[in-house]
């Protein structure tokens, strides 16, 4: 039996207490449970006070054989921090910006940049599998679509991580495998109709819209739309062409994080949860477990949780 932990953003305390909750204990080897074993869904750093502690804790877990992990867009994009471009070493696959520093100027800050933690941090997110399908369920950081996971395919091993030579192709924006890992690691976006766009909060025009894509019933760009809710009325509310969707077979199910959700657990739908309930905004964060015991059908009596706590 598996139990599904959503993004813990270096909140390592939070991370111990839902495990003491799930009745798992510390032993020579970290943490274990007789019967049961973690899936985490990425996203182990940036913001939190305890982040090379987070990354010891789950990185032990994997190692051995107490837990499963994938991928998430703070791993990826630490990697691509740290990486020099292949054909410009002087430059990096994700550029040192001063928006790209602040994002992570916590991560680094606590793990030394440059240090052989660093390094043997950047190691091991390399080697976190982008997705996960298991006989019982599926696991992707942001958004299971069976489309971009068969074009992410060719920069991937049999072990679905992402091959050494792939890393300079999947941070180039424009090719598919950019597309792609975008659409797995941070949600589904969609191209408004021609003439309409709306304003971020910091009043840029975008022609382009996060949806959610889990919404099986929604129909229009409006109802599918993730924006700010006084950017609502400039999303049409018209139909979306069913071929931008992914839609979902329902044959198992499927479990994200990414989506800072916040108040009661409960699935998005019968066949789709996701874990990330806002450990890192504080006030009413939660770090959020799905207890998968078999059942086919996801119910919110299966989620288990910690609230934040000041560390």
């Amino acid at each position: 039996m598996y139990d599904l932990i959503g993004d813990i953003h270096g909140h390592a305390a939070a991370l111990e207490s839902l495990l003491v909750t799930m009745g798992y204990q510390q032993s020579s080897n970290g943490w274990c449970h007789p019967e049961r074993k973690v899936i985490f869904l990425g996203d182990f750093i940036d913001r939190g006070p305890e982040q090379c502690k987070t990354v010891e804790i789950a990185r032990n877990m994997v190692e051995n054989g107490q837990a499963l992990a994938v991928m998430g867009n703070h791993e990826f994009n630490a990697v691509a921090y740290a990486t020099p471009e292949p054909d410009n070493p002087e430059q990096y696959l994700r550029p040192h910006t001063v928006k790209n520093y602040e994002q992570h100027q916590a991560y680094l800050s606590q793990v030394g940049e440059g240090s052989d933690l660093h390094r043997e941090h950047i190691a091991w997110f390399k080697n976190l599998p982008l997705y996960l399908d298991l006989p019982e369920f599926r696991v992707v950081h942001a958004c299971w679509h069976p489309a971009q996971i068969r074009n992410i395919k060719p920069y991937l091993d049999d072990k679905q991580r992402i091959l050494e030579a792939s890393w300079p192709e999947l941070t180039r924006q424009g090719s598919s495998g950019f597309d792609a890992l975008e659409t797995l690691l941070k949600g589904l976006e969609i191209i408004l109709p021609q003439g309409h766009q709306f304003f971020d909060k910091d009043r840029n025009p975008r022609c382009h819209i996060r949806t959610e894509w889990w919404n099986l019933e929604a129909l229009t760009y409006r109802e599918l739309a993730m924006v700010p809710s006084d950017a609502i009325p400039q999303i049409p509310d018209t139909p979306v062409p069913t071929d931008m969707l992914p839609g979902y077979d329902g044959h198992k199910p499927v479990f994200v994080g990414h989506y800072w959700l916040t108040g009661e657990p409960t699935p998005l739908n019968e066949h789709i949860a996701c874990l990330d309930f806002s450990i890192a905004a504080k006030s009413d964060g939660k770090l959020c477990a799905y207890r998968w015991d078999g059942q086919p059908r996801l119910t919110a009596k299966q989620f288990c949780w910690v609230p934040y706590r000041a560390e």
